[in-house]
Parts: C-alpha cells; structure tokens; sequence
C-alpha cells in the first residue's frame, strides 16, 4: 500500500462488515509457530494481496489482466485474499471488483481481521481486533510534529481528524474533531501527516521520538501509521494461516510498501514473498522473490507460473 497517494482508506467506499470482534481488544500476539496449524491441508496455497500498488495501480485501475489471473487463481482452488492498509470500509469494494469472498480479509495494517458470514457468503463480520490508547503517541508526537495533521481509526473504521487530509484519503467515514478529543477513543490506528517534511526528515524524526508500545509504518511520503504493539500483517496472516490449517511452506504474500515489510518476512522464511517492481529497496531486500510493477501488471505475470 502507498499511504502517500491514497491514504489508509483509498478511494473506493461502502462496507459490508458486520458485528462485534469474536477476539479480543489490545493485546498484541506474537507470530504462531508451524505447529499451532492442524495437522491436515488439502494443498491449496494461501495468497496474501496488498492492495495499492499491487492488485490497485496508482490511478486506481485493476488491469483486466491482473482481474483475470486473480480469478484463474482462484479458480485453481487456492485462498486468494487481500492484507491491507486499508480500512475496512475502503477494503470490501476492491474485494467485489476482483470477485472475491475469501474466508478471511486483513484491513487497517493486521488490526482488523474479518471473516466471511457463513450464512450469507458476500458478508463479512468482525473476527479479531486490536486496539490501543492513542493519547500518550499523540501527545509524544505532537511535540515534534506540531503542525501535523492526525487522525484516529476506530474498530468500525470511523475516522476522527485534525488539521487537512484530502477526502480520498480518509473516505466517508470521518469527522474533524479538536486534537483534545483524539485522546479519548481506542484505536486500531493513529494517522500522522506531515506534508512540509521530505521522507528523509520525517524519517529522523520518527526514529528520535523512540515511540513505544506501538508499531509504526512510514509511507512512501512524510505519513506514519501507528498500530497497537506487535500488530501488523505477519501477525494477522499467521493467525489466518494457523486458523486454515495451511502450512507455511504453502503461503504467498505480495506486495510494495513499508507496511509490507512483516508481511513479505513473515512469507519469505518458509514460503514465497514476493515484492513489487517499484518497491523501495528496505521492502525489496526481506522478500525472496520479485516481479514487475503494478503498471507492469507484476501480480499477473507472477499468477501465471501457478
């Protein structure tokens, strides 16, 4: 995902996830070992899509080519899902587009894992979810990003904000708040903005401000996303892996950006993770493999050896 271009929510809008977290709020998991997977699999792969910048080019086009081997993949009989940055909200169009109903879909970085209704099939419910008090990240963080702007995601996917995100980013679902009123609401994720710094003083100053208790992603421009401690991709996917009973050596996972990096570890030490062409060089070298760009349709050529 590029939270640079698009933002947490992306461009799409609407949702069809339901219900309460059949897990709990706030404690972080750590990555499950091979053996908390049942003993038995019916040789599928499990298929983890980042969304932006990999099945999504940046103009917000899925090329017919990678629609196509998407659903050949499927078709194959493997769990073709999506792992994203995204909301959930911004998550379930892109989902219809590429004619998906996978059991499991991870949105906002690995903080929400949704799992499809099974008495009605294009519906998706709350699964796990994983949240935080933001005040103290906020408060650290505004100390040296005063003229930031932030915002907090809810477990719904509601969005409160200060200062200017442009409506693509945040999606519908939002509303500007006083920074006071950040403070009060659990999180599965805090957005900070910072358009007057470049990648490089943005960088620095993230590393200074030593955050804690939180995993942190900076975007492809100054954009930080804050998840709770020890959440992010890898450990969403482990706990869908280990609930499908498919073994590590039979996973993929594909993507471009910094948020990616767990995810594309997490995939390389037994399976297949595989970075985008236009992937920056931290999140190419974790993977242990690689293919074109999204305007290469890379999700398509590498489809095609399945």
């Amino acid at each position: 995902m590029r939270p640079g271009s698009t933002g947490p929510g992306g461009t799409a809008s609407g949702s069809r996830a339901s219900g309460s977290p059949a897990s709990g709020s706030t404690a972080s998991e750590s990555v499950a070992s091979e053996s908390t997977a049942p003993a038995s699999h019916d040789g599928r792969l499990l298929i983890a899509l980042d969304i932006d910048g990999t099945v999504l080019r940046e103009d917000g086009v899925i090329s017919d080519q990678v629609h196509a081997e998407v659903r050949r993949v499927r078709d194959l009989g493997h769990e073709v899902m999506l792992a994203t940055g995204r909301s959930v909200s911004m998550t379930l169009p892109v989902l219809d587009r590429l004619e998906l109903t996978p059991d499991f879909v991870v949105c906002s970085n690995g903080a929400i894992t949704l799992k499809r209704d099974e008495s009605e099939p294009t519906n998706y419910v709350h699964h796990h979810v994983e949240t935080f008090n933001p005040a103290r990240v906020l408060t650290t963080i505004r100390e040296s990003l005063e003229r930031a702007s932030y915002a907090v995601e809810d477990a719904e996917g509601f969005y409160r904000y200060t200062g200017y995100f442009p409506d693509t980013t945040l999606g519908a679902l939002s509303e500007k708040v006083q920074f006071e009123q950040l403070l009060t609401y659990e999180a599965t994720r805090v957005v900070v903005v910072s358009p007057e710094h470049d990648m490089e003083e943005f960088l620095t100053i993230v590393e200074q401000m030593g955050l804690h208790r939180v995993s942190y992603n900076v975007g492809w421009t100054a954009w930080l996303d804050i998840a709770p401690d020890g959440v992010n991709k890898a450990t969403a996917m482990e706990r869908v892996r280990a609930t499908l009973g498919i073994p590590r050596t039979h996973v993929m996972a594909v993507g471009d950006g910094r948020n990616d990096i767990d995810m594309l570890e997490w995939a390389a030490m037994y399976g297949r993770g595989v970075a985008m062409g236009q992937a920056p060089d931290v999140v190419r070298e974790v993977a242990n493999e690689h293919t074109d760009s999204d305007w290469d349709d890379g999700v398509a050529k590498l489809f095609r050896s399945l």
